[in-house]
């Protein structure tokens, strides 16, 4: 019997060590799990309140872009129609033909905003179209040339100094074909700008016109651009009608907007694979219409808003809507 009451005593003896030891794995395990979630709870705490950890390196903060005390946010790039600029106009005064329609646009665009805001810059550039039996004048292929090249180095030149100013183009007839010719260039990666640097596009009247390339504004039109229509004809000499656009306006297809009214021959052109339609509209709408020099009263919507109107508040958004770039 008093072996039996030993053997029992060692077997509780072992039982009770086993015990032990489980109890005390079960008490590191606990404290190990809390210090983990500890570590944790900070971690989080620490990164809310933004408050780096001890032995951790603390991220350097993001520098601020900024660009030159006197580059604009926004310089608008206005480039007048046949007749309405000079090679040696003054681009912020411009005094060429006072009733270029673009000063319509341009010169309220000038009393509302700063110069620091916004620099309206309208083109200097032969804006010439010599015509069989008219005056000497440079030929529509060279002042489009001459305009141009005028309008790459305006862009580039401030974009070289002033990486973070934003722009916007507006053109007319003449300058409506330089100004989408720019614009293609920018939108498909090959321009003197970044696309995402250009806020918006307007083009009015313009001879390449292509209605699938960008929306038209106002009243709807049947025909495409006058360039497109007699595209690789041999109108006139000195006068190349270029078609459409390759590449479209690419990345700025959204921000392009097209003006033109019903039954002007340079934007609203027949399609020549509708022959009958195309002599019909000959001689019932084109032949005596002097519609492509009304746009000063042409009528965007059922408002009465005028295209110089409408050009402006246009252009006011994009400028009120445009980043404002930080100065040092």
């Amino acid at each position: 019997m008093a072996w039996a009451n030993q053997s029992t005593t060692r077997r509780g003896r072992k039982k009770s060590g086993k015990s032990r030891g489980l109890r005390r794995l079960l008490v590191i395990l606990l404290v190990l799990a809390a210090i983990v979630a500890l570590v944790v709870l900070a971690l989080r705490i620490a990164q809310r309140v933004d408050v780096p950890l001890p032995g951790v390196p603390e991220p350097e903060p993001t520098e601020e872009l900024t660009q030159p005390a006197h580059c604009p946010d926004v310089q608008l790039l206005s480039i007048p129609g046949t007749w309405e600029s000079s090679a040696n106009d003054d681009p912020f005064n411009p005094g060429a033909n006072p009733n270029s329609l673009l000063l319509s646009v341009t010169q309220p665009l000038q009393q509302q905003f700063g110069t620091d805001r916004a620099e309206i810059y309208t083109l200097p550039y032969p804006a010439q179209f010599q015509r069989p039996g008219g005056p000497p004048e440079m030929t529509y292929d060279d002042s489009r040339r001459a305009g141009t090249d005028a309008a790459r180095d305006v862009l580039a030149a401030k974009h070289d100094e002033c990486w973070l100013t934003s722009y916007v183009l507006v053109g007319f007839s003449q300058g409506a074909v330089i100004a989408g010719d720019i614009a293609s260039e920018i939108g498909n990666g090959n321009g003197p700008v970044p696309a995402e640097n250009v806020l918006g596009v307007a083009l009015v009247a313009d001879g390449r016109r292509d209605p699938e390339a960008a929306p038209t504004v106002g009243p709807p039109v049947r025909g495409i651009g006058l360039e497109v229509s007699l595209a690789g004809f041999p109108f006139l000499p000195g006068a190349t009608f270029s078609g459409k656009r390759s590449g479209g306006f690419g990345d700025l297809a959204d921000k392009t907007v097209q003006i033109c009214a019903p039954n002007d021959g340079i934007c609203d052109a027949p399609v020549l694979t509708d022959l009958l339609g195309a002599i019909h509209r000959l001689f019932n709408d084109y032949i005596q219409n002097p519609v492509h020099a009304m746009y000063h009263t042409f009528a965007i919507d059922e408002n009465g808003t005028t295209t110089p109107q409408w050009l402006t508040q246009w252009s006011t958004d994009l400028i009120n809507e445009a980043p404002r770039p930080a100065h040092p």
